[in-house]
């Protein structure tokens, strides 16, 4: 779809020798686009419960939220936390265990834009350090010879550190002797990571969201005091705390949440006859992550944001006119 959104927005530029726009900068006015109809999402749901409430909505192919919820739910992403504060082996210091990072592309791989829920692993059947990998380096087994696996935990979550205190989180698929696990991934090519191994059918508890000055309160309370079954968390900075302390294990807490859109961008290898030619099948190409029928919401945004940058009021009206347009058939 980028490809035709840029060389849509080529054609109303270039139409009347208006300008040029460099693909840099078509990227950068793709990726603000892209946030800002990503943005737009959330209100423009909200505005259909409303909608919903006071009977103005259909159902059926009429039921314009399930659209929206949709496409909003094609941003959701389900990781496990990292813990914030570590030592060189990956274990949280004393205290500190129940604090977690909130999902980043240094730890989850992408970026939050709202939390949904946490949930906590309420299990642990083992943990440990593994001492070897899978023959040339394939990377898909756990193993430890100190450990008693059984083939019980296959099915089970596995979360083991791979880089600092980045946490991956594995499933487990098969089970080889009492030393040695099957994943599903093909990260483990160390030895001396961390893990621990959960069982996923008893990931119920969900922690509730409370605000700093109300968790002193809970806390302080025998009959409102957060435990493994009904706990909580408070959010500072870019860090969650969790409450009971003792949710403090490795790969214990999950988050599921909305991820901005990864940003586009439209690139190219080679220059015929002093334009660019597109070129997806570079390592660096990103297409738009929203469906097709915003394509033409897609032009109106960027041409305004191009009419800006080349100083021409009409291409800046053109595209706000179309956008409006948009709007009202909406």
């Amino acid at each position: 779809m980028i490809n035709s959104v840029r060389n849509t927005v080529l054609a109303i530029i270039n139409k009347n020798n208006y300008g040029y726009l460099s693909p840099n900068d078509f990227n950068l006015f793709a990726k603000q686009a892209q946030l800002d109809l990503f943005d737009e999402y959330f209100f423009q749901y909200n505005q259909q419960i409303n909608e919903e409430n006071a009977r103005l909505s259909g159902t059926g192919y009429a039921d314009i939220k399930k659209g929206y919820e949709e496409v909003i739910d094609f941003f959701s992403e389900t990781a496990t936390l990292a813990q914030t504060y570590t030592t060189s082996t990956a274990v949280s210091p004393s205290g500190l265990a129940n604090v977690y990072t909130m999902p980043t592309k240094a730890t989850t791989g992408t970026d939050y834009y709202l939390i949904n829920k946490v949930l906590i692993y309420n299990t642990l059947t083992a943990s440990g350090i593994n001492t070897g990998t899978a023959a040339a380096s394939a990377g898909n087994q756990l193993i430890d010879a100190t450990a008693t696996f059984t083939a019980s935990m296959v099915g089970g979550v596995v979360s083991i550190v791979l880089n600092n205190n980045v946490v991956t989180t594995a499933l487990i698929t098969g089970f080889v002797d009492a030393n040695t696990l099957n994943v599903n991934t093909t990260a483990i090519t160390s030895t001396g990571k961390n893990y621990s191994i959960y069982l996923k059918s008893n990931l119920t508890a969900e922690a509730e969201l409370v605000n700093n000055s109300k968790i002193t309160l809970l806390n302080n309370s025998m009959l409102t005091q957060p435990n493994i079954t009904y706990p909580a968390y408070t959010q500072e900075g870019n860090s969650i705390t969790l409450s009971p302390s003792l949710v403090s294990n490795m790969g214990q807490v999950v988050a599921q949440y909305i991820r901005y859109p990864k940003d586009p961008k439209w690139t190219f290898t080679t220059i015929s006859n002093g334009d660019p030619v597109f070129d997806q099948s570079q390592p660096d190409y990103q297409d738009f992550e929203l469906p097709l029928d915003d394509g033409n919401d897609l032009v109106s945004k960027i041409l305004q944001y191009a009419g800006i940058s080349i100083r021409e009021g009409d291409v800046f009206k053109f595209g706000q006119v179309e956008e409006q347009t948009q709007n009202q058939e909406q």
